[in-house]
């Protein structure tokens, strides 16, 4: 059981997670602003690229984070990350033309896909085997408190500014809670994990007290003894035989992830529910009942996730969103129905919440060993953000064509993950990290 110190460390450490929340889907609320700001036609490859130019930067971050936080430690990569979403969120409300937006976009993109590597990997191996889930869980709840905080942001500066488009306001709050991370990121301490593999016993021992892990010395035994193997081993390349099973499985759970077309869906919430006819004011309100949904969907599957295990939650999720989505599909096909959309959004987003959203930042924490841990996790975060870039930018113009279309397929690709789930993860409730290779290696 943590205590009261070790749980405020870790909650600290998963805020990076609220302002990768917030910052991802802000940009819901003023697509349509962009577009008649900088006079960009609706479905257009420049009009997807207001999403998409993050979205490159997601996917650059996360591939390049590996590296600083296996020299620096994850918790010195965040400063340099906070740093990041400050620039960002400033950038975008003070930016002076279309170039200047995309850049500062990137840059927020940049940092959101280093948060997914670096954070997670700090809290994993920070929490205790048993809530390891839920603890580094935090991080996924706090991706959909933040998304919730950005619907909420958005509907209420459109509620208070009437008539007028206060666009750039609603990019630029996201400077809020970016100093606020930023400066909690010199209250936390270094990974004892981390120092422990490079030989910094006393600084490992301090980290662990300041913690409050109640038998130090017992922990960093067990830690040098995974150092020494991850010393051996660390100049060893990520792409090698001993790792092919957790490199296959972080690729397909990042894919899966972003083929259910939840961050397309949450890019362009607005841009889908005034294509079903709502208007500016009742769409704001209908998008932070979708991200409340999303919220008490995560918290549930936190309260469960050390129990019931990833697995489950994953093949519970392929069915429901599979149905939600094929729902969303027949609506938009058939013209009718309207009425239904949002309740059909909204248990699609509790679905995945309760399975994908809540497991997929987890598992990828816990399946590479501490000698690739960071490499590892930026390898699925990057296949993540790569597929989330793709799909950002063409969901828009297949959608300015038919709005069924995407649905279907994504429907078509939960059907899909139920069997390979099925057939090719294995569970790590409750595994330790340092035995992780064996537990992957004998499951099926």
């Amino acid at each position: 059981m943590s205590t009261s110190r070790h749980l405020g460390v870790i909650v600290t450490a998963s805020l990076a997670g609220l302002l990768f929340g917030f910052d991802t889907v802000v940009i819901s609320g003023v697509t349509s602003s962009i577009r008649e700001t900088f006079h960009l036609a609706p479905g257009s490859f420049w009009a997807g690229f207001a999403v998409a130019s993050a979205l490159i930067g997601t996917f650059l971050g996360a591939l390049v984070a590996g590296p600083p936080g296996d020299k620096y430690g994850s918790r010195d990569a965040l400063k340099a990350v906070g740093a990041m979403y400050v620039a960002s969120a400033l950038g975008c409300a003070f930016c002076w033309n279309l170039e200047s937006f995309y850049f500062f976009r990137f840059v927020g993109g940049l940092a959101i896909g280093a948060s997914s590597v670096l954070a997670p990997v700090y809290i994993a191996e920070i929490a205790p085997a048993d809530r390891r889930g839920a603890l580094t869980g935090l991080f996924q709840f706090n991706i959909v408190l933040g998304i919730l905080l950005a619907f909420v942001s958005n509907a209420v500066v459109q509620q208070f500014a009437g008539d007028s488009d206060p666009w750039r306001i609603k990019l630029g709050i996201a400077a809020v809670p970016a100093i606020f991370f930023l400066a909690m990121m010199y209250t936390i301490p270094q990974s004892p994990r981390w120092l422990a593999q490079r030989g910094r016993r006393d600084e490992a021992r301090a980290s662990l007290e300041r913690v409050g892990v109640p038998d130090p010395a017992a922990m960093l035994a067990e830690f040098e003894l995974s150092a020494e193997t991850a010393r051996r081993d660390s100049a060893q390349r990520l792409f090698a035989a001993a790792y092919l099973k957790p490199i296959l499985l972080a690729i397909l759970i990042a894919m899966f992830n972003q083929l259910s077309g939840i961050n397309a869906i949450l890019y362009y919430l607005g841009d889908i529910f005034a294509a079903a006819g709502f208007d500016d004011l009742r769409n704001e309100w209908q998008q932070v009942a979708v991200g409340a949904a999303n919220l008490v969907a995560t918290i549930v599957a936190l309260t469960v996730i050390d129990r019931v295990g990833r697995r489950k939650l994953l093949l519970i999720g392929s069915v429901g969103t599979a149905l939600a989505l094929a729902g969303v599909a027949a609506i938009f096909a058939t013209g009718q129905g309207r009425g239904y959309l949002l309740a059909m959004l909204i248990v699609f987003i509790a679905f995945f919440a309760f399975s994908q959203g809540a497991v997929i930042w987890v598992y990828l924490s816990e399946i590479f060993p501490t000698a690739v841990r960071s490499r590892g996790q930026a390898l699925g975060s990057a296949t993540h953000w790569g597929m989330n870039a793709v799909i950002g930018q063409v969901f828009p113009m297949v959608a300015a064509y038919t709005q069924a279309l995407p649905f279907a397929f994504f429907a078509a690709c939960m059907a899909l993950q139920f069997f390979v789930v099925l057939f090719v993860f294995p569970e790590t409730r409750k595994v330790q990290l340092e035995k992780m290779g064996a537990a992957i290696s004998v499951s099926r």
